[in-house]
């Protein structure tokens, strides 16, 4: 058990570990707090030092800089570590937004908190939220999923564990690969699904489409994607998770599933394609798992 008094024992000798929200675009949205910690700690790790600089810069910050991502986070968060308990703060920040979100901050996160340093967050902006409360989809309970899968198989997979989900479901998408992420959902959950396709959010350039996959994917076709995009994906409906924990095919194993599809004289094709389709996974994996030795 781990309990975190923040500001309640000034005198433990060990340094803090402060979680700064930085600017998504607009440097417009950085809070008094967030400037004032960046200027009182001895340490910020960045996770571009180069992109951080800019920030300190104009907000006149002189703090010393150091280095923490992904490449380097095996030797840096140790270091890190000793100088918080030799008693200096460290103030973590991220490319923008909140850092520890999809990023190697979570394991700093949890460094510190094996070795009883405070860890204290100082909000600020975050792309995946800003996207959910302007997409207009409901808000009462919702699913942050990152980056989802670049590989076909996984992505599709992760995709139909949603499919009686009622969670409204949120994940970040480069401008590359947001055409393919798309048509994956739409294969999987449905062109009717509602959508919310937000890109260069809190910048010059800040849109919002919202409409079906289907309708989605067409715009798409004729304004080409620029821009990091945030994807905001409506929930099940309600039939359709009444639907899935009612279907007749829930106590069925997979094999006993295809069995049944064949046994009303479909050919085996086309009953792994159906009994997929009925579970919402990609007709190759039921394939794999009813073909394993």
């Amino acid at each position: 058990m781990n309990i975190q008094k923040s500001y309640g024992d000034p005198g433990s000798g060990r340094g803090k570990l402060y979680l700064v929200g930085t600017p998504i675009g607009n440097l417009e949205d950085m809070t008094y707090r967030a400037v004032r910690i960046l200027g009182e700690v001895q340490w910020i790790a960045a996770e571009d030092t180069r992109q951080t600089r800019k920030l300190l810069t104009h907000f006149e910050i002189s703090t010393r800089l150091v280095s923490y991502h992904e490449h380097n986070k095996q030797a840096s968060g140790p270091e890190l570590i000793r100088l918080m308990q030799g008693g200096d703060s460290i103030a973590l920040v991220s490319d923008a937004g909140l850092p520890a979100i999809c990023d190697p901050g979570a394991d700093l996160v949890r460094l510190a908190i094996e070795a009883g340093i405070d860890v204290v967050p100082i909000p600020g902006a975050n792309a995946a939220l800003s996207a959910l409360i302007m997409s207009g989809l409901p808000t009462d309970r919702f699913l942050f999923g990152g980056f989802l899968p670049r590989d076909r198989k996984p992505l599709e997979r992760e995709l139909g564990a949603l499919k009686g989900d009622p969670a409204t479901f949120i994940c970040y998408e480069s401008p590359h690969r947001v055409v393919k992420t798309l048509t994956a959902m739409a294969e999987v959950l449905g062109e009717d699904r509602q959508v919310a396709l937000m890109r260069e959010l809190t910048k010059r350039y800040e849109e919002a489409v919202r409409g079906t996959l289907r309708e989605c994917l067409d715009y798409l076709e004729e304004h080409p994607p620029q821009g990091e995009y945030v994807l905001v994906l409506h929930g099940a409906s309600a039939s359709e998770t009444a639907a899935l924990e009612s279907a007749w095919w829930a106590d069925l194993t997979p094999a006993d599933h295809v069995a049944r599809y064949e046994a009303e004289g479909l050919d085996h094709k086309e009953a792994l394609r159906r009994a997929a389709q009925d579970r919402g996974v990609p007709k190759r994996e039921l394939y794999n798992l009813l073909h394993q030795s």
